[in-house]
C-alpha cells in the first residue's frame, strides 16, 4: 500500500470520528425563573416616601449559571446541561420590585442606581435556591432575606427572612423551574407582606396610622 492511499485512509478514518463526535454533542437547556406579582394593593397604603432596591446577592455557588440540586443536605451538584438564561439574583431584584410596586407601599420604587436620593434603600440576598433529592422524594428549596434602610438615619426601619419549600411530582427539570419560580415569588410575597404589616404597626404604635415612617423621622 501506498503512502497515498494510507494517508487517504487515515483522513477518511478522522472524518468518521468526528462526524461521530459531533453527532454526540449535546448543548444545554436554558431556563429563567417567572415571577409576577400576587399581591393586591393594600388599602392602607402609604404611598408616599420613594424606595430603591439593589441587586439581591447570592452566593458564589449560585452564581456559576449552572441549575443546583442536593442528593444530602452538604452536597452541592450541578446540572451539566440545564442552565439558567438570567442571573437569579437580578430576577428576584426586579420580582421584588414589581412587587412592591404592586402593594402600592411607596410613592415610587426603582432599582438602586448608586446614588442615595431616595427615602429607603432595600437589600436582600438569595440565599438558597435548590433541588432537594433526599428525605424520600424531589422539592425545591427557596430562602430569602431582605432589609429596609432608612437613608437618612442609616437606620434598619425592617428585616425579614423567608423560606420556602415545594413538593415536585414530575421529576423533570422543567416541573423543578416552575416549582422555584413558584416559591420565589412565594417568598418575594411574604417578605412584602411582612414589611407592610411591620410599617402598619410602627406607624400605629407612634399614633400616627397611615403616615409613613419616613415622613415620622423627618420631624
Amino acid at each position: 500500500m501506498t503512502i497515498k492511499h494510507l494517508m487517504t485512509g487515515y483522513f477518511i478514518a478522522a472524518v468518521l470520528l468526528l462526524s461521530g463526535c459531533a453527532g454526540k454533542v449535546r448543548y444545554p437547556n436554558y431556563y429563567t425563573l417567572a415571577t409576577a406579582p400576587t399581591k393586591q394593593p393594600a388599602t392602607n397604603a402609604h404611598q408616599s416616601g420613594t424606595v430603591a432596591v439593589r441587586r439581591f446577592e447570592t452566593p458564589a455557588y449560585l452564581r456559576q449559571g449552572r441549575i443546583v440540586y442536593r442528593q444530602t443536605p452538604e452536597e452541592v451538584g450541578f446540572y451539566d446541561y440545564h442552565r439558567w438564561a438570567a442571573d437569579p439574583g437580578v430576577v428576584v431584584t426586579a420580582g421584588l420590585i414589581d412587587s412592591l410596586r404592586s402593594s402600592n407601599l411607596f410613592a415610587f420604587v426603582e432599582p438602586y442606581d448608586g446614588h442615595d436620593s431616595h427615602d429607603y434603600v432595600v437589600s436582600g440576598r438569595l440565599e438558597r435556591l435548590d433541588e432537594l433529592d433526599y428525605n424520600g422524594g424531589v422539592q425545591v428549596e427557596v430562602k430569602l432575606s431582605a432589609q429596609l434602610v432608612n437613608v437618612r438615619t442609616g437606620a434598619s426601619v425592617w428585616a425579614g427572612a423567608v423560606t420556602q419549600t415545594s413538593s415536585i411530582n414530575t421529576r423533570n427539570v422543567n416541573s423543578v423551574v416552575v416549582a422555584m419560580s413558584t416559591a420565589t415569588q412565594a417568598g418575594i410575597d411574604q417578605l412584602v407582606a411582612d414589611m407592610e404589616k411591620h410599617l402598619a404597626t410602627t406607624s400605629m404604635a407612634a399614633g400616627n396610622p397611615g403616615t409613613p415612617m419616613v415622613e415620622m423621622n423627618r420631624q
